[in-house]
């Protein structure tokens, strides 16, 4: 995964599809909020593996949970 700076386009197209929250209230620069944004991002996900606590595992249902045995029931 690359990280680092957003770019000019993906910052046009973050700013001109905002959320429908970010709608709502609206904002006085749109284009400075949706560069803010895109580089928390970037740097959340660069940092996942600095802290452990903070880590996302991708497991299936089957991989999180005990199976049920269905014929003591």
């Amino acid at each position: 995964m690359e990280t680092g700076e957003p770019d000019r386009d993906q910052i046009a197209n973050r700013a001109n599809n905002l959320l429908p929250e970010e709608k709502a209230v609206g904002s006085d620069d749109p284009h400075a909020q949706a560069e803010a944004i895109l580089a928390d991002s970037d740097e959340r996900a660069s940092g996942r593996e600095e802290a452990p606590d903070s880590l996302i595992e991708h497991r299936t249902s089957d991989e999180a949970t005990e199976p049920v045995d269905r014929n003591e029931e």
